[in-house]
């Protein structure tokens, strides 16, 4: 964890979050990003507003919506 604080660039993600059981996509999200292994970290003031953003009913109803697959795992491969 250490490196990351070394290595992180600045960059604009899409974060993924379960809210009530349905899935939820924030884009935008400014996040530091480890060039080692991708791990994402927001700043503190940055998860205090995405919080605040998954309460608001008002943007989950006026928010565009997408069509996500969902496969199930087997333990079976083609």
């Amino acid at each position: 964890m250490s490196h990351l604080r070394r290595t992180c660039k600045e960059r604009r993600v899409k974060q993924q979050f379960w809210v009530k059981g349905k899935l939820i996509v924030m884009e935008n999200v400014p996040a530091g990003v480890c060039p080692q292994c991708g791990e994402k970290v927001v700043k503190a003031d940055v998860g205090r507003q995405v919080a605040a953003l998954l309460e608001d009913s008002k943007h989950r109803r006026t928010a565009r919506t997408i069509s996500v697959p969902v496969i199930r795992y087997t333990r079976e491969v083609a």
